[in-house]
This record gives structure tokens, C-alpha cells and sequence, in this order.
């Protein structure tokens, strides 16, 4: 039962967040249809080359779709050239996100969702929304959800699936390594973190590989609490080089020679069914909604205070 309020929670909070505002208006793609349109999501993923975590990850999230949205195609596509080059290697071929388009135009599909699974709105969303403006002509309606992290109430949602889903996991303070980066969005991390506290999770940390917070920065804050043993969680999608070399081996490693017994949960967060379910909703929410041009409301903002 407590599991059940958990999620009618989370449900709720994102819900609430769903009536419209924060950059968005409503617009109920399905009801744009016409008789001879299709409608198709793809999911668009980073990649990874680890056959364990994709299956886990990626390939369970495009399952959970495609059950949610019956009778709707579903399709994928990966934007890490590096990774798709590694896997054509092997003999795995992934379609970028402008190839997986274009097939998807070539098999007369005219509205289009995509939905990434990226974290944050960082360096991976600002190239995929260059590609999906590059589009706006060739479909009837095309929309881009967004990363798992973007409204307040995502944070909010987030912390709560987190904390449920490793109950009973976690030995000690937990820390939760992001991966990090140059782009201005790796001040969610901060948020990230400010938000575990304030939901009173003094224990968790989050720190990053490539940006900041940095290992010192949580060392500082594991030895203000005083302790003892530490749990390291990978704060990304899959599990894959990052997490099995650089957490569970560097961080790990530094972490016992400054006396700390560390544990590591080695996990995707796209294995956690609650996370799995935050994307869903963020999908849904793309269905209901489009993205608002501010230049075209500063136009309307001329003439009046009144532009709903």
C-alpha cells in the first residue's frame, strides 16, 4: 500500500506539473490527426556497447513504451557516433536520430515524438533539438520530450523514486556520481543535490566524473557526516564504461584508501521501474503538449498582457 502512494505521488506531482505553463501549451497530438497520418515515438538514447546494461536499460524502456502506447509505433535511435561505430563493429547497426527520421518519413509517418532518455538538458539535448528544428517542416507536428531532470517537479519526482527504489540497498551515505560536464547544465547536479537535502536525505551526495561536484567536494561532505561507509550509485541511464570502470573501479578505489568501506550498487537508473515510469510520464506529457515559441509570445506580449 505504501508503495502504491509512493507512486500516485510521484504521479501527481508530474501531473500537476502537466496542466500547462513552464514553456508549454497544450495540444493533444492524436486529436491533430488526420486520416491518413501516422503517428510514431522514437526513443533517443545515448547508447551504450554493454549487451547487460542495454537490455536492462534501453531495451526495457522501449518495451515499456510500446505497452503503454498500444497500436503506436515505436522505434529508437542512438546519438553517440562513437558507440553506434563500436557496435557496427559487431555487427549491430543503430540509426541516429536524423536517419531514424528519415525512415521514418520514407514509411509515411507525418507526426512524430521523441522522447530522449538523457538526464540533463546538457550538451546530448541541445544537439538533438538542432536536429529536430531542422525537421519542423518535413512532419505535420513533431515534438521533443524532455530530460529526466527539467521542471522542479521532475527534481521533486525524481528524489522520491530514487529514495523508494534503494530502500533497504543503501549501507551508510550514499553517493550518486553523475557523469558531469562543460555545459551550463551541469549546475543540475547542484540542484540535484540541494533537493536530496531538502527532502531530508542528509546522507545522499551527488557528485560527478567530468564536472562538479568533483570527489573532493564529496569527501568533504562524507567526512561533516562523520561516516563510515559509503554506497556508490550511478546517476545515469545505463550502467555501462562509466560506471563499471570509473565508479565501481576509481571512485571506489580512493574511497577505501581514505578509509571508507564502499559499496557499489551497480545500476542503471533506467533499470529502476519507478524511473522507467518518470520517462513514460514524460511522454505522455509530450502528447498533450508543445513546446512554446518565446519569440512569437514577445510579439503577443505588444498588444497585451493577455496571450492564453
Amino acid at each position: 500500500m505504501k508503495n502504491i502512494f509512493t507512486a500516485l505521488l510521484l504521479l501527481t506531482s508530474l501531473f500537476t506539473f502537466a496542466h500547462g505553463g513552464g514553456g508549454f501549451k497544450h495540444s493533444d497530438i492524436f486529436k491533430t490527426l488526420g486520416p491518413n497520418d501516422k503517428v510514431a515515438i522514437l526513443m533517443v538514447h545515448f547508447g551504450t556497447t554493454h549487451d547487460d546494461t542495454r537490455a536492462l536499460t534501453i531495451e526495457a524502456i522501449n518495451k515499456k513504451v510500446s505497452q503503454t502506447f498500444p497500436g503506436v509505433e515505436v522505434r529508437e535511435a542512438y546519438t553517440s557516433r562513437m558507440i553506434m561505430r563500436r557496435l557496427k563493429e559487431k555487427g549491430m547497426v543503430k540509426l541516429n536520430p536524423t536517419e531514424a527520421m528519415d525512415k521514418l518519413i520514407a514509411d509515411g509517418y507525418t507526426h512524430l515524438i521523441l522522447q530522449p532518455t538523457n538526464i540533463i538538458e546538457g550538451i546530448e539535448m541541445e544537439a538533438l533539438q538542432k536536429e529536430v528544428a531542422s525537421y519542423q517542416t518535413k512532419f505535420k507536428d513533431i515534438r521533443l520530450g524532455t530530460a529526466l531532470l527539467h521542471s522542479p517537479e521532475d527534481y521533486q519526482a525524481v528524489v522520491k523514486a530514487i529514495a523508494a527504489s534503494i530502500k533497504d540497498k543503501e549501507k551508510g551515505d550514499c553517493v550518486f556520481v553523475c557523469h558531469g560536464t562543460y555545459h551550463p547544465a551541469n549546475s543540475t547536479y547542484g540542484m540535484l543535490d540541494y533537493v536530496m537535502k531538502a527532502q531530508g536525505h542528509k546522507n545522499y551526495h551527488v557528485g560527478t566524473i567530468e564536472g562538479y561536484p568533483t570527489m573532493d567536494d564529496v569527501i568533504r561532505e562524507l567526512e561533516a557526516n562523520k561516516a563510515k561507509e559509503v554506497t556508490l550509485i550511478p546517476f545515469m541511464f545505463v550502467a555501462g564504461d562509466h560506471a563499471k570502470n570509473d565508479i565501481a573501479g576509481d571512485w571506489k578505489d580512493e574511497l577505501e584508501k581514505k578509509g571508507y568501506k564502499v559499496n557499489v550498487l551497480l545500476k542503471g537508473l533506467g533499470e529502476y521501474p519507478a524511473i522507467q515510469e518518470l520517462f513514460i510520464q514524460h511522454v505522455k506529457f509530450a502528447t498533450k503538449h508543445q513546446r512554446e515559441d518565446i519569440t512569437v509570445k514577445k510579439k503577443k506580449y505588444e498588444k497585451t498582457d493577455d496571450i492564453d
